[in-house]
């Protein structure tokens, strides 16, 4: 019973934009006619004396007002169109971003990018890309109309420039870069705490991770390290 009243007073506020709204559609034309008076009608209809409908102190309907529209703006926001959608895409690459994109939006899954190929100086360079994490700092549209070519930086998890022999690595909201290591480059999720290894000769990337190297006449060289996320519990 109180869930009904509760989605009863949620209808009140989306359908009226102020209180003052509210308390006039509870008046009829034989109030005024009797009152004389609007406000007088408005102040007996918001003690409960007048009116057909839910009495809604003003206090409550303006917490209720402000609670409905910061659920609007929340859903509005998870409903975001994804930068990849409606976009013609014949690039493998770009058909392989585009269905991992609303994956890594949401933290299902955390996929590292890693690219071969040259600059536009020409430079030979390499690097593995954090795509959750590139997809929240970066506008994607661009990528996937192809006006941009997705390249590693120095600025991601890994990044090589073989002609000036320029290297760097940096951790990301994702994961932890472990460069000192025997078996080579590994990186460590911060979510699962679940190590990825990205070894081509290794038997596996990891636990609840895949490897997927693509054919892509754009790029020297492409793998795509897809890691499933799993919340400790």
């Amino acid at each position: 019973m109180e869930e009904e009243v509760a989605a009863g007073s949620d209808n009140i506020v989306t359908e009226f934009n102020t209180y003052e709204d509210f308390l006039d559609s509870q008046i009829t034309s034989h109030d005024l006619y009797y009152l004389e008076d609007e406000e007088l009608a408005r102040q007996l209809v918001e003690l409960g004396y007048r009116g057909s409908g839910e009495v809604l102190k003003r206090e409550e309907f303006e917490a209720r007002k402000q609670a409905a529209e910061a659920s609007r703006l929340s859903k509005r926001s998870q409903q975001k169109t994804l930068a990849s959608s409606g976009k013609d895409l014949k690039n493998p690459f770009l058909q392989a971003l585009a269905l991992r994109e609303e994956a890594n939006r949401s933290g299902k899954m955390t996929t590292i990018i890693f690219i071969r190929d040259r600059n536009p100086k020409g430079q030979e360079i390499s690097g593995y890309i954090d795509y959750a994490h590139r997809l929240k700092t970066e506008e994607f549209e661009p990528y996937f109309t192809g006006r941009k070519r997705l390249l590693p930086r120095p600025s991601d998890l890994s990044f090589f420039n073989w002609e000036t022999q320029t290297s760097t690595s940096n951790p990301t909201p994702n994961y932890q870069v472990i460069a000192e290591n025997a078996t080579g480059l590994l990186f460590k999720n911060k979510r699962d705490r679940k190590i990825l290894n990205v070894d081509p000769k290794a038997p596996s990337p990891g636990d609840n991770s895949t490897r997927t190297p693509l054919v892509c006449p754009q790029y020297t060289q492409v793998v795509i390290y897809d890691h499933i996320t799993r919340r400790k519990t």
